[in-house]
């Protein structure tokens, strides 16, 4: 396929909250996906939307030309059958299409008239079962997470149907999602969203036969554990696709996929942006390992665990699993306070200081709803007639800022391994990764 054949993949976000969802339309995502609290695969109320922002979310993505798919990918019971239906009549007026796993609620889909994805959680792996889907009413396949790359534009070249697959973020051990482990040890599912994500834990390995010698003696050492190492062996690495994204567009995926509705505005602003460069540049023809690289090293900023090619080039293997307990960051951001005012004609933010200090020179970032994140490099610092050195807990403080609105989060970003007191100027890596609330 020639440059000028190429179709440009849209960019499908993840929005867990509205100022994800806001930080995601102002990075260049052409569509985000979100859940409504139930039957979906992140239960967690902070991954979620309500109905009364649902309209507000719609109207944000049209403005924008964007569309908002709606997840609704969980296993559903007998008796939940009424509340599917329920969500699909009320969210129809918004959703520009339901993302969906289970066949009654492709059923209802189909009953009222309502476009329709494929998750992956059915795993379509050949283009038979995308053909047959399609058949059945769905206008897209999110491909099962196990698909090479050889497949995929297999599939998309044979099935007649638009092909949507992952290009970033977690993964999970198990067949496309389909783990009973944390239901198991748990008695949350991890098909119900409630997933306690067991996969990420150390692991001990105990005997349970008894140990004797040779004359039938038991041993001392009978109740010997061992930790296994590495002791992550079921933690997948993070797929990062940014290398081959030139790859992946001609093999004629519509969608690329960003994970991460459980993950912070920081997170979606940053993967989207690289994504969007870097498909902006294949379809340019200025696309280079040089430019993958630099926008690698820009995700790497945010939440993540090493870096794999997925299964895009080849089944499991012992490389697709990561010995790192959490994120591996190159930086953190820590809570500095909310804003108590903006001043819009001279551009100037009151913020409340909670706590971490501020600095001339720190980076921060402005996050809120409407605001979405807002990154900038403190100017100068001023209260009232004062021209404080340090903006410390307990005070409050003004410098210039984007637009920005009160009661918006205000954080500072820095390097892993710096002190909350560190300067700008003096930032250090930390030994430790950070963990996942950074």
């Amino acid at each position: 396929m020639t440059r000028h054949a190429m179709r440009k993949p849209e960019i499908l976000s993840p929005a867990g909250n509205m100022t994800c969802l806001q930080a995601a339309l102002d990075a260049g995502a052409d569509a985000v996906y979100l859940g409504l609290g139930t039957l979906n695969m992140r239960a967690r109320a902070s991954a979620n939307f309500t109905r009364d922002e649902l309209p507000d979310a719609a109207r944000r993505c049209r403005e924008r030309g964007a569309k908002l798919y709606l997840v609704l990918n969980t296993i559903v019971f007998e008796d939940e059958l009424a509340e599917a239906e329920d969500i699909i009549r009320f969210a129809k007026p918004h959703a520009d299409a339901f993302i969906v796993s289970d066949w009654g609620v492709v059923s209802l889909c189909r009953k009222h008239g309502t476009p329709f994805h494929v998750s992956t959680q059915m795993s379509c792996s050949n283009s038979s079962a995308a053909a047959f889907l399609k058949s059945q009413g769905a206008s897209r396949v999110v491909l099962a997470r196990e698909c090479t790359l050889a497949e995929a534009a297999k599939i998309a070249a044979r099935s007649g149907i638009e092909v949507e697959t992952f290009v970033h973020g977690a993964q999970c051990v198990a067949e496309s999602g389909r783990c009973l482990l944390s239901h198991d040890a748990y008695g949350c599912s991890a098909n119900r969203g409630e997933c306690h994500q067991p996969c990420r834990r150390r692991f001990l390995v105990k005997a349970i036969d008894r140990f004797t010698d040779a004359d039938g003696n038991p041993l001392h050492d009978a109740d010997t554990e061992f930790e296994v190492e590495p002791h992550t062996v079921l933690s997948a690495k993070d797929l990062c696709s940014l290398p081959f994204v030139d790859k992946l567009m001609a093999a004629g995926i519509a969608s690329f996929k960003i994970e991460g509705r459980a993950r912070n505005a920081n997170y979606v602003k940053t993967v989207t942006e690289a994504y969007r460069e870097a498909v902006d540049a294949v379809a340019d023809g200025t696309f280079t390992q040089e430019l993958a690289a630099r926008l690698v090293e820009k995700t790497k900023t945010v939440f993540h665990r090493e870096f794999s090619t997925g299964l895009y080039f080849g089944r499991p293997g012992a490389d697709q699993f990561t010995d790192a307990e959490d994120s591996t960051a190159t930086t953190v951001k820590r809570h500095v306070g909310v804003v108590m005012d903006y001043f819009l004609k001279a551009g100037i933010a009151q913020v409340k200081i909670q706590d971490c200090p501020v600095r001339v020179g720190d980076k921060l970032q402005i996050h809120g709803p409407t605001t979405g994140v807002q990154e900038f490099a403190v100017a100068s610092l001023r209260r009232d007639d004062e021209i404080p050195a340090v903006a410390e807990k307990g005070t409050w403080v003004t410098f210039p800022a984007p637009r920005c609105r009160v009661g918006d989060k205000v954080f500072l970003i820095q390097a892993a391994g710096a002190k909350p007191g560190d300067s700008g100027q003096s930032r250090r890596r930390r030994q430790q990764p950070p963990s996942q609330g950074d």
